[in-house]
């Protein structure tokens, strides 16, 4: 019991000894107890040597009682490790009840996940002492190590199939309610939405296309449909334009007036009176811009949790752009670690997030229509996104039609979708000039 002198980081040795004695006590504790610790959690190495066999006999389906586990451990040759004999009947005494195991674990868990933080912030207090690194890819690092803190104590346990029908029988009865609208944030487009059912909350949408066939202009006309036909915010981070050069694309698709006049100046009365009206229209709703040269997925996570408001889609343009924060020798590794936290911020702020992507160079050299496998870095991208969704100009001398090719969709099929592309107004419609779903 050396560790107990002296020791200073955050840890309850009576907590660690009365959840390992309600174990012995009762055995129908244990399956609560492996669900919730871990071996590492137990900062005493005597606690955690007698976690580790209770452990591992629950997983063999052994029978578990102070004999049984004496016995383990002298077949494992830890007994000694362990605190020996004495040691483990001495744990029956000081458990005051076992019916109280889950405020044991309670305190234990609280202790393990102090000393998670104090080894996380002394990391970082290294790397700041090093010298290595930019301030701000410190912040980053700190901000992922605590948010991976955050995430492992949020994470859900196993949830009983009535509680997820209870919660499932809810939904449809909303959607009932809410006959003919759509479940997910609706992109203007309705053939697109019937293919999705809108983008869903949580889920990571991906379009892509090679350079110059409107991948940006798409985006930014399903922001504007969105915000305009939900209500909610709609936030676009444009690693690429400023947010003047978006706001004139904006004002042109709303207004139709020719993106190229906007950017001269160059205006009739009446195209004035157009810009006033869309302008009008367009402040009206929630749409936030952000030029985020640079920027990181855990920055964007934060910036829309500050934002304060009910946001219904995130656009991002686009995810080769994206900065993972820290250095990698691989950029396929590091676009992997930019898509799964992509993913992860999705899930985290329940929201759709439509990200652009650019396809490989070699797509474009090629005479045949682009696939999946044609996402630059595809492995990760196409095993994280629950949509991929590609634009696509089959021929070069008739710029107006593109096709959009869902290439992927976790929630229904897949298919193409002809759409009419407008380049003096920087605007997509469907061919059907239905705008609704």
């Amino acid at each position: 019991m050396d560790e107990l002198i002296g020791a200073r980081l955050p840890h309850n040795v009576e907590a660690e000894q009365s959840v390992l004695g309600s174990m012995l006590l009762d055995p129908h504790c244990v399956p609560e107890v492996v669900e919730h610790l871990r071996a590492e959690d137990f900062y005493i190495s005597q606690n955690r040597a007698i976690f580790e066999a209770i452990q591992s006999m629950f997983t063999l389906n052994e029978t578990i009682d102070p004999v049984t586990v004496i016995n383990k451990l002298t077949v494992r040759g830890t007994l000694e490790a362990a605190g020996g004999r004495s040691y483990i009947l001495k744990l029956l005494d000081i458990t005051p009840t076992a019916a109280n195991v889950a405020q044991y674990i309670k305190i234990v868990r609280d202790k393990a996940l102090l000393r998670v933080l104090d080894e996380t912030t002394a990391e970082i207090h290294d790397v700041i002492i090093s010298g290595e690194g930019e301030a701000d890819e410190v912040v980053e690092l700190a901000e992922q190590k605590i948010y991976e803190i955050r995430s492992e104590k949020k994470s859900k346990g196993i949830s009983p199939i009535r509680d997820v029908l209870e919660n499932t029988y809810a939904h449809l009865g909303t959607l009932a309610k809410n006959r003919g609208k759509l479940p997910g944030t609706p992109t203007g487009f309705s053939t697109v939405d019937s293919f999705l059912t809108g983008l869903n909350d949580s889920d990571l949408c991906i379009l892509a296309a090679n350079t110059g066939v409107g991948k940006t202009s798409f985006a930014l006309n399903i922001c504007t449909n969105a915000a305009k036909m939900s209500g909610k915010a709609v936030v676009v981070f444009s690693l690429e334009m400023s947010n003047e050069q978006l706001a004139l694309r904006l004002i042109s698709g709303e207004a139709l007036v020719d993106s190229k006049k906007l950017r001269t100046g160059l205006l009739s009365d009446e195209e004035w009176v157009a810009i006033a009206h869309a302008s009008e229209t367009l402040a009206k709703t929630k749409i936030y811009l952000a030029d985020a040269t640079g920027i990181t997925v855990s920055e964007m996570k934060a910036k829309c949790r500050r934002l304060g408001e009910d946001i219904g889609l995130v656009i991002i343009d686009y995810l080769q752009l994206v900065s993972s924060g820290v250095r990698s020798d691989s950029r396929a590794n590091e676009v992997a670690a930019i898509s799964r936290a992509l993913k992860i911020m999705a899930k985290d702020l329940n929201v759709p997030i439509l990200c652009l992507s650019q396809l490989s160079r070699n797509s474009d050299k090629q005479e045949r229509r682009p696939r999946l496998s044609d996402l630059r870095e595809s492995g990760a991208i196409e095993q994280d996104a629950d949509v991929v969704m590609i634009l696509y100009r089959e021929n070069p001398e008739t710029p107006e039609t593109v096709k959009l090719l869902i290439e992927k969709n976790r929630h229904g099929s897949t298919g193409d979708i002809d759409l009419h592309w407008d380049g003096k107004y920087t605007k997509f419609t469907s061919i059907d000039n239905s705008y609704a779903y």
